[in-house]
């Protein structure tokens, strides 16, 4: 993008979320109306994250979707429309429908047909890629097209990753539209918390403490890291911090019941838990695997920013979008295979030394390398709402 493009204009913004009240979608309304845009939303709740959340911009709930049951939440999709376009006209006019994953693409463009005044710029905000997408035979062909279709039909795409789409927005569906890549840095909507000093990091010696954080679904990690406990025993503590997907993982209780050195905190606060679960961490397992792959060899998790920010240095596999930043960047340590074994071997290496000098690696970067800045979701906004319709498709990176 030339860097003469104008600045964004006061907008009004309509956001289409899979989850009213996931921690994601939160931060991102909350980006918006600190640029002082006016923003509502329109969704669905799921049942990860708190269902008695409330959300503070005038929303359209549209019922309750369910994980994974993907024929029922096409119906509960085609059933809400009637819901949608009848709606006040506080939720059918506006400049952007900004739409969070694919299921609300479709929802938002069917909306967007039916829209009270001009055409709104349509921007998809594509959060991971399903693995219906990368699917071989009919199922993944058919949701290929489709969402190929829709793709041709949007004015922005928005990725938190560079692996998204040399992964497979490039390769697999031959997009070369506008894009922004908004990595999933940490977003403080009111006072930015101090850094802590290195001083607070250090604690006396004893056990490794393993972090697990965020949004807790990964099978393939549950076994990597229950190995590494039965491995390494009372020289590893595991720390799990967040929300179990019982759908994904129904038997994790049972799972981490034999084991005294893992513990389950349960969920946290946002962005207010944080500090108290990292300075009590030496290492975080950074690394999804629950793609693998696929979406999970090409997303950048937000642990890795939020460890970051803290001074926890992170741990991921070698050959992931995520093992590559953690080595480029010096956020930690990268391990070559994704098993208990790999792993083991990796902490058995490290001494107090080798773990402070790590996080005074990430305490001496800049804040913007794992803060998202009001200026980043401008620039990030620019395609739709200030630049030029001619301007270069190229990727324009946000808080990179």
């Amino acid at each position: 993008m030339s860097s003469g493009a104008p600045r964004c204009h006061i907008a009004r913004i309509v956001v289409f979320a899979f989850d009213l009240t996931e921690a994601s979608q939160r931060r991102r309304v909350a980006s918006f109306r600190r640029l002082g845009h006016e923003v509502v939303a329109v969704g669905f709740r799921r049942g990860n994250m708190d269902p008695t959340a409330e959300t503070d911009v005038p929303t359209l709930e549209l019922g309750h979707m369910p994980n994974r049951r993907f024929l029922l939440r096409l119906l509960l999709l085609l059933a809400s429309l009637p819901r949608l376009l009848l709606a006040g006209g506080e939720f059918r006019r506006g400049d952007v429908l900004v739409a969070r994953n694919f299921d609300m693409l479709s929802l938002a463009w069917v909306a967007s047909l039916f829209w009270r005044g001009p055409r709104p710029a349509v921007v998809y905000e594509c959060l991971d890629i399903h693995g219906l997408f990368t699917r071989p035979g009919p199922v993944g062909r058919t949701m290929r097209f489709l969402e190929r279709r829709l793709l041709a039909r949007i004015d922005l795409l928005w990725v938190s990753s560079p692996g998204f789409l040399s992964g497979y927005f490039g390769p697999f569906q031959g997009y070369s539209g506008h894009v922004a890549i908004v990595e999933n840095k940490l977003w403080f909507d009111g006072e930015t918390p101090p850094r802590p000093r290195l001083s607070d990091r250090e604690r006396a010696p004893g056990p490794i403490t393993l972090g697990w954080v965020g949004s807790i679904r990964c099978r393939t990690s549950l076994d990597i890291l229950t190995g590494v406990a039965e491995r390494l025993g009372p020289g590893l503590r595991i720390a799990v911090h967040g929300n179990i997907h019982r759908h994904a993982l129904p038997d994790f209780d049972a799972r981490i019941a034999p084991f005294e050195t893992i513990t389950h905190h349960g969920p946290y606060r946002y962005p207010g838990g944080l500090a108290s679960i990292y300075l009590g961490c030496d290492l975080v397992w950074a690394q999804d695997l629950w793609q693998r792959g696929a979406n999970s060899d090409w997303l950048l998790p937000n642990r890795i920013y939020e460890a970051g920010w803290y001074g926890c240095p992170s741990i991921a596999v070698g050959d992931t979008e995520t093992g590559r930043r953690v080595a480029s960047d010096g956020l930690g340590f990268v391990i070559a295979r994704p098993d208990a074994d790999d792993l083991a071997e990796l902490l058995a290496t490290l001494d107090r030394p080798a773990l402070d000098a790590a996080s005074a690696r990430l305490l001496a970067r800049e804040e913007t390398a794992f803060r998202l800045t009001t200026d980043d979701v401008r620039r990030a906004l620019e395609p739709v709402l200030g630049a030029d319709a001619g301007e270069s498709s190229r990727p324009l990176v946000a808080g990179a």
